[in-house]
Formats: structure tokens, C-alpha cells, sequence
């Protein structure tokens, strides 16, 4: 599976995700799985948008095909340098590389989950062609798949986070550590002494220490609470101590607003390159004048609609 190569890489990064963020932290042939990721997002993105074209014939099926992977390059391309920016700014060590690669991971699995759903795009389409529903239906299929696409991306800064990778580097320390408060102290080698009026020696040896009686357990009497309720519970002896909850690093809070920005730029482009359905009535044209904005298209489609 870590030789997958073209459209094969979704089914490593579902099933082994794990090892998708490894490469990712270790920085290992982010080339080669970009390159992949790449490709196999433009399929699948072309494949779907030339169903989204097909409702209005076949050369704004080809339209589509070229505009909807060009959509989410160009969005990519625009707001890429502000997630890496944002990194640098608050001290993360994320190269260029890994933040390209996991946003691409994010985008993989958004283009594969849209073009899983082109099938029932296809028998609404042959089934109840309506402009406004067809075209309600198909934004919410890229919303969904855009959904957990990011959700993907945030695991992946998790994973990075956990590794220190989102954090400043921190300063060499000394390696010497304290010995803990409490430790018994360990007793000193004997000393070897001269003997009398010899030439050689001879070996004071230390008197064993008195063994240390251990106390007495308390008899606790039948149905007596040791600990009231609500108190302190002790931890379990053979079960590991719970890790402290590390704190959420600035890049992940920055994250959050990368993804807004994204949405809005990424919905502001799609404005732009429209159209990408082709309104009935219309004659065929490559774009359209910039009026208005995709918010209030999608709102003036429901009014419509409902």
C-alpha cells in the first residue's frame, strides 16, 4: 500500500492514514505523494464536474470538467502561502512541503468522496431534471465531501502537533537531571585501607543495614469508606498514568481561520468561474458577468425552490 500510485492513493490514505501522517512528519517522498494526490484529485474532479455540465449538454459538460479541478487548484494556489505563513509567524516547523501535502490529503479525499457521489447525481439528473434542485443538490454534495476533506486536514495538524511540529523549537537543555526528592541515597564503595604494617590491604566492609520493617496496615473495619466520595482517587497500580493534556498550540487556532478563508474564497471563485450547471434558457457562454455574490444565488434558488 505505500506504493500506491494514481488514483490507488485514496484507498492508502483511508485505510492507512496513520502512515500517511508519519511520512508527513518525517518528511519522506512528500514529492512523489503530492504528485500522486494531485493527479488523482483532477480526475476525479473533472469526472464530476462534467456531470454538474451535463445538464446542459455536452460541451458545458466539457466546460465543467476543465473548470471544477481548476476551481480548487486556483483556491489552493491563493491561500496556501497564508496557511504557511501563519505557521512561521507562531513558530511552527512545517516546511513548504508537508503543509502542501497535508492540504492536498484534505483535498484528495474531498475530489474522491465527490466523484463516489456522482452516480446519484447522474439519476436525479436523468429522474427529475429541475434546474434549482439539481443544482441545490449537487452544492450540498461538495459541501459534504468539503466537510470531511477538512476534517481530515485537522486530524493531520493533530498528529503534527502531537510531535512538537506546531510548536517553537526549544532550547537545548543539559542532560544531567536531579534525582528526585525522597530517593534513598545509595551507598558508598567500600574504601580500601592498609593493613597493619603491611604492604597490602584490606577491605573495610560496612555492616549490613538493619532491614526496614514495613507498617503495619491499619485493620479497616467491614463497610468503612477509605475515601469519601468525591475525593481523591488513587491511580491503579499496573495502569499507566493519564499523559497531561497538551495545550492547543496557536497554529491550530490559526487553522480554523485558514479554513474560513479558504470557504470564502474558494465559494468567491466558483462565483466567478460560473457556470458550471448552465441555466436553462441561456445560451452557451464560457463565464458570466460578476453580479452579485454565490450566498445570495444560493438563497434566491431556495426562495424559489420552496
Amino acid at each position: 500500500m505505500a506504493n500506491a500510485s494514481g488514483l490507488l492513493v485514496i484507498e492508502r490514505i483511508l485505510r492507512d492514514r496513520q502512515g500517511i501522517w508519519q511520512q508527513v512528519v518525517e518528511d519522506r517522498s512528500l514529492a512523489r505523494l503530492t504528485g500522486q494526490m494531485l493527479m488523482s484529485s483532477v480526475i476525479a474532479l473533472a469526472c464530476y464536474g462534467a456531470v454538474l455540465g451535463s445538464f446542459n449538454g455536452v460541451l458545458m459538460a466539457l466546460t465543467s470538467a476543465a473548470k471544477l479541478p481548476l476551481l480548487f487548484l486556483v483556491t489552493l494556489a491563493i491561500c496556501l502561502p497564508t496557511l504557511y505563513l501563519f505557521n512561521l509567524v507562531f513558530g511552527a516547523r512545517l516546511s513548504v512541503r508537508q503543509s502542501l501535502a497535508l492540504v492536498m490529503v484534505a483535498l484528495t479525499v474531498t475530489a474522491m468522496l465527490a466523484v463516489a457521489f456522482a452516480p446519484i447525481a447522474l439519476f436525479f439528473l436523468i429522474t427529475a431534471p429541475d434546474y434549482g434542485f439539481f443544482k441545490l443538490l449537487n452544492v450540498s454534495i461538495l459541501a459534504l465531501s468539503a466537510l470531511v476533506g477538512l476534517r481530515f486536514l485537522t486530524g493531520g495538524m493533530r498528529v503534527l502537533n502531537e510531535h512538537g511540529l506546531l510548536s517553537p523549537a526549544k532550547p537545548a537543555v543539559e542532560q544531567q537531571q536531579e534525582a528526585p526528592a525522597g530517593a534513598p541515597a545509595v551507598p558508598a564503595a567500600p574504601a580500601a585501607v592498609p593493613a597493619n604494617g603491611s604492604g597490602g590491604t584490606a577491605t573495610l566492609t560496612a555492616p549490613a543495614p538493619a532491614p526496614v520493617q514495613a507498617p503495619a496496615q491499619a485493620v479497616v473495619p467491614p463497610g468503612y469508606m477509605l475515601t469519601p466520595i468525591g475525593g481523591h482517587q488513587h491511580q491503579r497500580p499496573g495502569r499507566p498514568a493519564p499523559k497531561p493534556a497538551q495545550p492547543t498550540p496557536p497554529s491550530m487556532t490559526l487553522l480554523y481561520i485558514w479554513i474560513l478563508l479558504f470557504g470564502f474564497v474558494g465559494t468567491q471563485l466558483a462565483w466567478t468561474l460560473r457556470p458550471f450547471f448552465g441555466s436553462p434558457g441561456m445560451k452557451f457562454s464560457l463565464y458570466r458577468d460578476i453580479d452579485g455574490n454565490f450566498y445570495a444565488e444560493i438563497f434566491r434558488t431556495l426562495s424559489n425552490l420552496f
